[in-house]
């Protein structure tokens, strides 16, 4: 109802009936505004660096995240069955993005490489793919902040890929921002076990081509895929 339309009506209710509607109108309009969080740390620092061409480079995928949390309210448990869904607590965009964009500044800082994903690069440069599942992300208000993810890295040239699984589980005190930061120190932990294992796959030779004789037209045809152990600090997928 507009206030025209409201006060045009009071002339024909009692003066009680008038101070409740006011009040009425008041309290809709005094709703607290809804808080925005990210993942994405920035450090404060503007100055303008331009870097050497890095010696390799990462496609980091979009990001899977479970639907029951692929929304913009935060969603939280108690420990429960029960989940609640608060309308005034939100991620500044989706949660998949943010733990995407937090996981690039992480590897790109701990790597020292660029992530070039759906950006061109040049020819003939190492390039290593890293797809990232979170099964778990899971929030609980003065408890934990927990991420739990199943993620891949693959070299395009040496053909060599490695399937891992990282556990992060952070305590966490009361309040929001607490829990936020929690989950920014899960996608840390996660970010130091896929860089374990782009260094692991960075370090397997690449495959022979598989000898043919002079007589044969069919060509040389590359390895088959290695598979190669996850690093000490993550565990293999199951």
């Amino acid at each position: 109802m507009s206030l025209a339309t409201f006060f045009k009506a009071a002339g024909r209710v009692p003066a009680v009936g008038l101070v409740a509607g006011i009040a009425a109108l008041a309290a809709c309009s005094s709703s607290p505004p809804a808080r925005f969080y990210t993942l994405g740390g920035g450090s404060g620092d503007s100055t303008v660096r331009t870097t050497a061409p890095a010696s390799f480079y990462l496609e980091l995928a979009p990001v899977d995240m479970p639907p029951q949390v692929a929304k913009n309210q935060m969603v939280v448990q108690d420990g429960t069955a029960q989940v609640r869904v608060l309308e005034d607590q939100r991620w500044a965009s989706l949660p998949a993005d943010e733990v995407r964009r937090a996981l690039s500044a992480d590897l790109s800082q701990q790597l020292g490489a660029i992530d070039v994903y759906g950006t061109p690069h040049p020819d003939g440069a190492a390039v290593y793919r890293v797809k990232v599942n979170v099964q778990r992300f899971e929030s609980s208000p003065g408890k934990r902040a927990l991420i739990d993810a199943v993620w891949s890295v693959r070299g395009v040239s040496n053909q060599a890929v490695l399937t891992c699984r990282t556990l992060s589980e952070q305590p966490v005190g009361d309040g929001y921002d607490a829990l936020v930061a929690g989950h920014r120190q899960a996608v840390d932990a996660l970010a130091g076990a896929i860089s374990a294992g782009v260094k692991t796959v960075s370090s397997a030779p690449a495959p022979s081509m598989t000898s043919v004789s002079a007589k044969s037209a069919k060509p040389a045809m590359p390895a088959p895929p290695r598979l190669l152990p996850c690093p000490m600090n993550a565990a293999p997928a199951q």
